[in-house]
């Protein structure tokens, strides 16, 4: 079996889910070609695995004129007929107006790239992540693959949301679900979500494959921490909160900065460690200060795979106070790690987190729920404990990477049979 992964930018800190899902299906027996619509900046390879995966991955853009030119004309000369249709097929999926049409003539010219890469390498199927540009080439690659009779020839679509379905008419959600062979959905919340958009013909092609994690990798002990790391507030040392993620507005990290400032002036002795970087940088840093809270706020900035669990392992307890997720694996992380965990009541996150049994759940956009279920956790380490091992349970019984792993390779095992 041999497929095509392809997504906006690969390797990347924040997609490191598609990296180990990529890696399972390879140890499964499955050999893929990656690609990305735009090469890995240097900030976004971090450990020895995402050099590895940078190198072996055939970036589109930026442009090589040669290998573009010449993929174009091999497609027009072999196939005259089907590189016209393909075109005409772009420009038909463009939205209204001359800028849309003008970015689908870009994504019809990297599609010709990636249909001869595929076709070359012998890729039948192309398997994107997310609603993005590179759902969009990856269909154009394999309507050229149909029209052509050679080349990638079917393709499916992992869904995550929620920010795909907020803007609707630019993801083209409905064309896209009804030319895959498949839609993963990693929660029924995501399912549910492109049902709306979606004929009930359609709707059994809407397959759940959950994210998950390797639970032998993360497990408690399974890398030595700082022996003061867990003093939770006994013998004067701070109960340590940890925050993963993209320092942009979505993750609400705001919010649990003031959370936070609320707890220290309830008299809690808490310290916060932010292990990501992002735009948001400077204003939460700024927040961070004109709140006193210089002292308590520990930025380390993005960490890679082989450094990431060494932070859960320090943490008394992982906080992400998030207004738009699919199913966050940095929580899934933390909950295998038996690291306690708060999370908002939005999307997919309760299906992971059950309140009070494998983590504690707030309101979305509320600092006084999130200070108070900190604060909770922080007063008493029976609850730590017990929510910790939950959290273990919740992981080990729906989201053990290799079990969804092992059920997306049968579905692009039949894709695969299917488009050859």
């Amino acid at each position: 079996m041999r497929n095509a992964y392809i997504a906006s930018r690969y390797p990347a800190v924040s997609h490191t889910f598609i990296q180990r899902e990529i890696a399972g299906l390879r140890d499964q027996g499955a050999t893929i070609d990656t690609f990305a619509i735009r090469r890995a900046q240097p900030d976004e390879v971090l450990s020895r695995a995402d050099e590895a995966e940078a190198r072996a991955t055939y970036a589109l853009l930026p442009v090589r004129i040669t290998h573009l030119l010449r993929a174009h004309l091999r497609a027009l000369v072999r196939h005259p007929r089907g590189y016209k249709a393909t075109l005409r097929e772009a420009l038909r999926l463009a939205p209204a107006g001359a800028r849309g049409a003008l970015w689908q003539v870009f994504y019809f010219g990297e599609s010709v790239l990636l249909w001869d890469r595929c076709r070359r390498r012998g890729a039948a199927h192309v398997h994107a992540h997310f609603a993005n540009v590179a759902s969009d080439v990856a269909l154009l690659a394999t309507f050229l693959g149909r029209e052509a009779g050679e080349g990638p020839r079917s393709w499916s679509l992992t869904m995550h949301g929620s920010t795909e379905f907020y803007d609707v008419p630019g993801y083209r959600l409905a064309e896209k679900a009804r030319t895959a062979a498949f839609v993963a959905c990693v929660s029924d919340f995501t399912r549910s979500q492109m049902m709306l958009f979606l004929e009930e013909e359609h709707w059994p092609k809407l397959a759940l494959v959950r994210c998950g994690v390797d639970p032998e990798r993360f497990a408690p002990g399974a890398v030595a921490s700082d022996p003061a790391a867990h003093d939770g507030g006994d013998d004067g040392g701070p109960v340590r909160v940890l925050a993963v993620g993209r320092l942009v507005g979505g993750k609400g990290f705001a919010l649990l900065i003031d959370a936070v400032h609320a707890l220290v002036a309830r008299g809690r002795d808490v310290a916060l460690t932010v292990v990501g970087d992002g735009p948001s940088r400077e204003h939460l840093h700024a927040q961070a200060a004109r709140l006193g809270l210089g002292d308590r706020v520990e930025w380390v900035g993005a960490l890679g795979q082989d450094e990431i669990r060494a932070a859960y392992a320090r943490a008394d307890l992982f906080c992400l106070p998030s207004f738009a997720e699919g199913v966050p694996v940095v929580l899934m992380e933390a909950m295998a790690m038996e690291v306690p965990v708060v999370a908002t009541r939005i999307a997919g996150i309760p299906e992971l987190i059950k309140d009070g049994a494998s983590g504690l759940l707030v309101t979305p956009a509320r600092a006084d729920e999130l200070a108070d279920a900190i604060g909770r956790l922080v007063d008493d380490p029976a609850l730590r404990a017990r929510l910790g091992a939950g959290g273990r349970k919740a992981v080990l019984d729906g989201y053990d990477g290799a079990r969804w792993t092992a059920a997306l390779r049968g579905m692009l095992e039949t894709a695969t049979g299917h488009s050859t």
